[in-house]
């Protein structure tokens, strides 16, 4: 199969009208019929049902979208990736973390990206899910991390990257460090940290409320790095993201009865022109192995 096929198909499978689809492309729609209907009979199977007033994805055609999206957005990367390293592009990344977020997920490909551009600058924000959707509207940001971000703003892209479980965090020589099993009652006489800037805590406290556990009792943190000094110190417990790494000081254990999960996600505007070092940034985020750090 050939990457224009693939193409075309994203695009009609965007606008299930294939009139507009070629349109979209700059063909002529019986180039890109035809195109298709070549790349499903290498398939074996139909990718529409062609109904009017509109197309309609098969099974097939549902099942295959992923796949084609990310074998063309790994194409696209590939291709802006050897444009840099040519040109040697001079840059600037504009880049929003919410403060939940690892910075480790995001290094390896911020010196990546140092070395195919000359002289990048990166500006790197940091916020709360409100703050992130703020630097992304008025432009301070072009890409952002967070996880499970709720906004009423319909020019807002997200393309998931990894889900993720949350463990319980406690101290070395914490009671709970050496136990093999840990459910949601032994928690109930523990002092909680709270951190106030996660998108997940209030989803948190409920669960620990369902649960018997008085979330009354508690400690607040505002930065990540508090967080894990006072867990260190046995002030209290806490439950973290897989993702968050953390010293040998500290020891993460999975708590029986205890769901709580999350999406991480990159975000960006549509309709809006992104820079090249953006454009090279998106590609290598969405095609990353992100199982290294969630082991």
């Amino acid at each position: 199969m050939e990457m224009h096929q693939i193409r075309y198909f994203i695009a009609a499978a965007r606008t299930l009208n294939f009139t507009r689809a070629a349109q979209d492309c700059n063909v002529a729609q019986p180039s890109l019929t035809r195109a298709i209907k070549q790349l499903e009979g290498e398939l074996g199977g139909d990718l529409f049902w062609r109904q009017r007033p509109q197309a309609k994805l098969t099974e097939l055609g549902q099942r295959m979208l992923p796949h084609f999206q990310r074998c063309y957005d790994s194409a696209l990367g590939v291709r802006t990736i050897a444009s840099a390293v040519m040109g040697r592009e001079k840059g600037t990344l504009r880049l929003a973390l919410a403060r939940s977020i690892d910075p480790a997920l995001v290094v390896p490909h911020l010196r990546e990206l140092s070395m195919l551009f000359k002289d990048l600058d990166i500006s790197l924000l940091r916020g709360a899910p409100a703050d992130v959707v703020a630097f992304l509207k008025k432009g301070e940001a072009e890409l952002a991390l967070a996880a499970n971000l709720e906004a009423d703003w319909d020019r807002l892209d997200c393309w998931p990257l990894f889900d993720e479980s949350y463990l319980l965090g406690v101290g070395a020589a914490h009671p709970l460090a050496g136990r093999s099993t840990i459910n949601v009652g032994d928690l109930r006489d523990e002092r909680l940290l709270l951190r106030n800037y996660c998108e997940m805590t209030g989803r948190f406290t409920e669960l620990m409320q369902e649960n018997g556990v008085d979330v009354g009792r508690h400690h607040v943190v505002t930065s990540e790095r508090d967080l894990i000094a006072l867990v260190e110190a046995n002030i209290g417990i806490t439950v973290m993201p897989r993702s968050m790494r953390v010293p040998h000081a500290l020891v993460r254990a999975r708590v029986e009865g205890f769901d709580l999960r999350r999406t991480v996600c990159l975000y960006g505007v549509a309709g809006r022109q992104r820079s090249a070092v953006a454009t090279a940034a998106m590609k290598m985020l969405r095609a990353a192995n992100w199982s290294r750090f969630l082991d």
